[in-house]
């Protein structure tokens, strides 16, 4: 075997502006701006809280939205049927998602968690939440492949409204009853899933699929690609970044005033998002996945759907309720942990798909 020395690749510099470059910096600069408005307006919480349409919060609702459009605008959704050609990756994607995700979450929980029932109620049903939303941010910054993500969180979200229900019922009352530890009820309805699929995944992808079939047809792709995109690009990261604003202020309180609680899920949550990660895309790179694959497949093994953790955890126990809290704490560690991986990620492009390079490129 030999090394190949290779000069920085055009396209991840490309990705990484200046924006995307300080990335992180910009989120902790949102974190404590958050804190800093949660703290200084006392009223802002419940200000917050009470702009809600139903039992979604209008200001989530509006950053999440603004963060998911962009990248769902640049999917060519014409490929997104050829992107399961290759059973290899279905399946990989399919056992992370839904049997290894939801049993190392459960495991953690009770490893870390065995005494603050409400924290670990609120842990599992994080995990039983697959990834629909954010995801799509760190695989298109890791230049993952947008289609395949797309067709992932799609299927995840199908996923989530058939079996949510019944993953809970089984990690929460029957394997605890089974192996003898204490159970909980998980009261959620699939038309309550299925409505936070609708809204946090249906209404972006919609636009995002009008937006490219009208652009093209009026324009032609090489405006849509070349002009266009560009100029919607940064709306991405500015509705995650108020999107950040928005949780940490919501919960800045809470967070302040139990800074043990929030170590302690912190914990667990970390070792979730690097195991599975790291599991995926080494069993990604043993199974001869390209890299723009391979890295699809685990940023959505690694990824949540918060949104709908955070919506059941409030309908079911209430909005301030411990499982709530351990829903809310999600985001706060999931956004800085996979920034990290995005970073991990296009080292090891460069490490271990030397010759992988060229293949975004060759995508019609």
């Amino acid at each position: 075997m030999t090394t190949t020395v290779t000069a920085p690749d055009p396209a991840v510099t490309a990705k990484l502006s200046t924006l995307d470059r300080y990335l992180p910096v910009w989120i902790g600069v949102a974190m404590v701006a958050g804190l800093g408005l949660g703290r200084a307006l006392p009223d802002l919480n419940e200000w917050l809280d009470g702009m809600k349409v139903d039992t979604v919060s209008l200001p989530i609702a509006i950053g999440l939205l603004a963060m998911m459009y962009p990248v769902l605008a640049k999917v060519k959704y014409r490929r997104m049927g050829v992107e399961l050609a290759d059973r290899r990756t279905l399946v990989l994607s399919l056992v992370m998602n839904w049997l290894l995700g939801p049993a190392l979450m459960f495991t953690l929980a009770w490893v870390f968690l065995s005494d603050l029932p409400e924290l670990r109620t609120g842990l599992i049903i994080v995990g039983l939440a697959r990834c629909i939303a954010m995801v799509l941010i760190w695989n298109d910054l890791a230049c993952g492949n947008r289609e395949l993500g797309a067709v992932l969180v799609a299927i995840n979200s199908l996923f989530q409204i058939v079996m949510y229900s019944v993953l809970g019922w089984f990690y929460l009352t029957a394997l605890p009853d089974w192996i003898g530890l204490d159970t909980a009820q998980l009261d959620v309805s699939m038309w309550e899933i299925a409505k936070s699929v609708l809204i946090f995944l249906g209404i972006p992808l919609l636009a995002g699929f009008l937006t490219r079939t009208i652009g093209e047809k009026r324009k032609g792709t090489e405006w849509y690609e070349q002009r266009f995109l560009p100029r919607i690009g940064p709306v991405a990261l500015y509705g995650l970044l108020f999107t950040i604003v928005i949780l940490f202020a919501l919960q800045g309180e809470q967070i302040t005033d139990r800074p043990l609680d929030v170590a302690r899920v912190a914990v667990p949550l970390l070792i979730y998002f690097t195991l599975m990660w790291f599991g995926s895309f080494i069993a990604g790179y043993r199974l001869g996945l390209p890299y723009d694959r391979n890295t699809s497949v685990a940023f959505t093994a690694a990824g949540n759907n918060f949104e709908l953790a955070i919506a059941v955890a409030i309908a079911v126990f209430g909005v301030t309720s411990g499982q709530a809290l351990a829903g809310t704490i999600g985001p706060l560690i999931e956004v800085p942990v996979l920034v990290g991986l995005v970073y991990v990620s296009l080292w090891a492009k460069r490490r271990y798909y030397p010759v992988d390079r060229a293949a975004p490129a060759a995508r019609p």
